[in-house]
């Protein structure tokens, strides 16, 4: 009897034991989203990766795909040689417009685009995204991904809404910016359109490499999938800002079903991009679904200066003019760095910009101004835990603008087609700038460390 109990004993602690085992042990996306393996993850309000934390400064390269394809626009041979270039100065991370909306090609528009019609695809456009994540992943690279633009040089908002049989897209150029924001304000309560753009996220994520075989969901090249780029809800009315709130939790939820193992990015600007309410950043990103806050920080576009100021200014360090541009910098930042680590996730500020001096975009004017205000922003990391990473906005490399405007066979630079081209872009020649950036680079991985993650 005594035998036979201490059996029945054994066998159930070895139950025990091998249930025990399974409910704690971590499921295969928990494990690649922590940040333990080649996968980008979130542990402790930090990004981590190879059980290390991931603290970067990154660069916008929203063009990479369209240079990676056979199509027009394509340049296999300049996207290597500018992803070579970026990863010899250490700069890993690139934030990419998966692709652009739109069939008829204008002035303000991406050419070409990747969906002409609704649901429709160019495949040498999603042929071109392959090739760029398995360059990326040749270089153990690590791209964000964004399905989706606020603005109209994407298509993005706008296009989805004619789709969806609403009138033609005012041009903010042409027509103007409050015409515009009236329109696409629409687009927080139009289920139509947003059900066409979930269509569309859904078949880009779903997706199998053509190049390597390997379906998006399980390549190390992506670091996380971004809702939109700059989503804002354009009206306090408040039917738009639920609608607004509903679009992004649908979204995040459907992209963490289809892909359990990667990080979810809303692509907010922060306060701006919330119409001012700080509170609706801290709810939208108060999502089980989101798991790092970004931040944008354009003070000639959100008018802390003038562009009259940003011509006159080319003393750089010590002008009243960037005394306060970086006063309200860090202003901004702190006060959405609070909301990270009160949410306890990382925060990363994936886009600021500042132009050469005089406003000029002659690549052989100076950028004085800008190379202070690149320094002073590159310095932040270091007081401001939560900061985990910074792209800034944006990367031209080896491009030679032809026309103020970018026209059709032109170079593609890191300015859209909208903005004067080389505005706020970093050309391989600007030597100075580069320093700078290569110098805070060297100096965020002396920041990164070890840790045993099963310790915490």
């Amino acid at each position: 009897m005594e035998g036979r109990t201490m059996h029945m004993s054994s066998t159930l602690i070895a139950l025990f034991s091998v249930f025990f085992f399974h409910i704690t042990q971590p499921s295969v996306a928990q494990e690649t989203r922590n940040g333990s393996g080649a996968l980008v993850g979130v542990h402790q309000g930090q990004l981590w990766r190879y059980g290390k934390t991931y603290r970067f400064v990154g660069t916008n390269f929203w063009y990479a795909p369209i240079l990676a394809s056979d199509g027009e626009g394509g340049n296999y041979q300049r996207l290597c040689a500018e992803l070579d270039t970026l990863n010899a100065l250490g700069i890993n991370n690139l934030r990419i417009l998966v692709g652009a909306q739109g069939e008829h090609p204008h002035q303000s528009l991406v050419w070409p685009t990747l969906i002409p019609e609704p649901n429709v695809f160019n495949d040498t456009l999603l042929v071109g995204l392959d090739r760029l994540l398995f360059e990326l992943g040749q270089r153990n690279m690590t791209a964000v991904l964004y399905l989706n633009n606020a603005w109209e040089w994407s298509g993005g908002y706008g296009k989805y809404l004619e789709w969806a049989g609403q009138p033609t897209a005012p041009d903010p150029t042409l027509d103007g910016y409050h015409k515009y924001v009236s329109y696409v304000s629409r687009f927080a309560t139009n289920e139509r359109a947003q059900q066409l753009f979930l269509d569309d996220v859904q078949a880009i994520i779903s997706r199998t490499n053509s190049v390597t075989g390997l379906p998006y969901s399980k390549d190390k090249a992506i670091m996380a999938w971004q809702v939109c780029n700059e989503p804002r809800p354009f009206s306090i009315d408040s039917l738009t800002i639920k609608g607004f709130t509903q679009w992004l939790r649908a979204t995040t939820a459907l992209i963490r079903r289809l892909d359990p193992n990667h990080l979810i990015s809303l692509g907010s600007e922060g306060r701006v991009g919330c119409e001012g309410e700080l509170s609706l950043y801290e709810e939208l990103h108060n999502d089980a679904n989101v798991d790092y806050l970004t931040i944008h920080v354009w003070p000639m576009n959100w008018g802390w200066l003038t562009r009259q100021q940003m011509q006159a200014d080319c003393e750089g360090q010590d002008s009243v003019t960037m005394q306060k541009v970086k006063r309200l910098t860090r202003e901004y930042i702190e006060e959405h760095a609070a909301i990270a680590e009160r949410l306890r996730k990382p925060i990363v500020l994936e886009e600021f910009g500042y132009s050469r001096d005089g406003l000029s975009f002659d690549l052989s004017s100076t950028t004085k101004a800008r190379n202070s205000y690149y320094q002073f922003v590159l310095d932040l990391p270091h007081s401001m835990p939560a900061l985990c990473g910074i792209n800034f906005w944006a990367w031209s490399g080896f491009a030679h603008p032809s026309h103020e405007r970018w026209q059709r066979g032109d170079d593609y630079c890191g300015d859209p087609p909208q903005e004067e081209q080389g505005l706020f872009s970093v050309f391989l020649s600007d030597s100075a700038t580069i320093g700078i950036i290569r110098n805070a680079v060297l100096g965020l991985r002396s920041t990164n460390h070890s840790c045993n993650l099963s310790d915490k």
